[in-house]
């Protein structure tokens, strides 16, 4: 048996037909690797470990969830890598696809991480609190449409997929759930650095009340912000008008 810990963000995947979901978008993409982050109980696990021909691992930092899996399905000796996902390093040489009920308590770092790696990741199939698979998931002029949003879909294609009720899981989470489907894109965003992009998209969302010219106005000459499109607001501008304005800026 096993304990569910609070301090873990512990909210267990119990609905068969939601895992079927998963599973079903999951294959919808070819992966030789695959790589699940915080397994829990093996709600998806016992599935996972199913699928023919494929290299799997696991990481999860509950040690004791981590005795219950080995336990219980014996292959997973050897696969479980215990620790933080946030602090291991890649866990294969070659492409690896990322799934996962996400701890929600370190969503969106497990985003960020991710892009750490989004050279090797062509595909991440994720179980997020809402809020944060819409944000991811945006697109410009939306409420919820900022940092996250830029930066995530300037590698990749973003699906919002389906909702998940907080009657999916045990115990239930005081949030709604959503499933969302990062898919690399097919040709990059063309950018004067990646350095550059990500300083113009979180300083101008910082301010996103403030327009452009008054937002990012340090990053770019006089002459330039006299430009139609600094009169705009962060949430009007689009990924790839956000990879344009990065060849205007000064540094």
């Amino acid at each position: 048996m096993y304990t569910l810990k609070k301090s873990l963000g512990q909210h267990f995947l119990k609905d068969e037909q939601i895992i079927l979901k998963i599973l079903t978008a999951l294959k919808e993409h070819s992966f030789t690797n695959l790589l699940e982050v915080g397994p829990g109980a093996g709600a998806l696990t016992k599935d996972l470990i199913q699928i023919p021909s494929i290299h799997f691992k696991a990481v999860e930092l509950d040690e004791e969830k981590v005795k219950y899996l080995t336990t219980k399905y014996p292959v997973l000796k050897d696969k479980i890598i215990s620790n933080n996902f946030l602090q291991i390093p890649q866990p294969f040489e070659e492409p690896f696809t990322v799934i996962g009920n996400f701890p929600y308590n370190i969503s969106t770092q497990i985003l960020f991480k991710v892009l750490e790696w989004k050279e090797s990741v062509p595909v991440v199939i994720g179980m997020f609190q809402k809020e944060v698979a819409q944000r991811a998931a945006a697109g410009p002029g939306s409420k919820v449409y900022g940092v996250l949003s830029a930066l995530v879909q300037a590698y990749y294609d973003v699906e919002y997929l389906f909702d998940v009720s907080p009657d999916s899981f045990n115990p239930p989470p005081n949030v709604m759930s959503g499933v969302i489907r990062l898919t690399r894109r097919a040709t990059p965003l063309v950018v004067k650095s990646e350095r550059a992009y990500w300083v113009l998209v979180k300083t101008a969302f910082n301010q996103r009340r403030k327009t452009l010219r008054n937002a990012v106005k340090a990053q770019f000459d006089a002459e330039t912000l006299q430009e139609d499109i600094f009169q705009k607001r962060a949430e009007a501008l689009s990924i790839d008008d956000f990879a344009a304005l990065t060849f205007k800026m000064q540094s």
